[in-house]
């Protein structure tokens, strides 16, 4: 799980879209997300922040500063799977499956050593895996189990 080095775009979801900001982390991508974030302060946050803003919402995309093109912005069809959603994002935009963020915060997720985590993971998983990984951001612990299994599964679904 290495950074290629290259400036990766940062997205923003609206609050039907707390799925597929997850899956994008998954994906590669940093996605912001917030339960309940008002259309204002949605737009807002995006062009503070240079974020690609993603919404199933129609009458956000009649602001004129998404409009004008300021805010780069992409209409996310209703009645989707967020694997669907995940599938549309990276088609519209041709985006690559980068390394995985973070499923929480969207953080980097940086290799640490076996060594360092044998208090911190349950031993069956500390016997057979062996790398690691922290988020820089929220400091949540990751490593290659089932559940890690399952979402690479649906992922290569995606890139297919």
């Amino acid at each position: 799980m290495t950074d290629t080095g290259q400036k990766q775009p940062k997205f923003i979801c609206d609050a039907m879209l707390g799925g597929l900001s997850r899956w994008l982390r998954a994906a590669g991508y940093d996605s912001y997300y917030e339960y309940g974030i008002d259309d204002g302060k949605l737009v807002r946050k995006a062009q503070q922040e240079g974020c690609f803003l993603l919404s199933s919402d129609g009458p956000i995309f009649e602001r004129n500063i998404i409009k004008d093109g300021t805010i780069k912005a992409l209409f996310i069809p209703r009645q989707s799977s967020k694997l669907e959603q995940l599938k549309y994002v990276v088609k519209q935009l041709k985006l690559p499956l980068r390394p995985p963020r973070c499923m929480a915060c969207g953080g980097k997720l940086l290799e640490i050593p076996k060594h360092s985590v044998i208090d911190e993971v349950p031993p069956l998983a500390f016997k057979s895996c062996e790398q690691f990984w922290r988020c820089k951001r929220c400091g949540k612990l990751f490593w290659h189990g089932t559940h890690w299994r399952r979402i690479t599964k649906r992922l290569n679904e995606v890139r297919n």
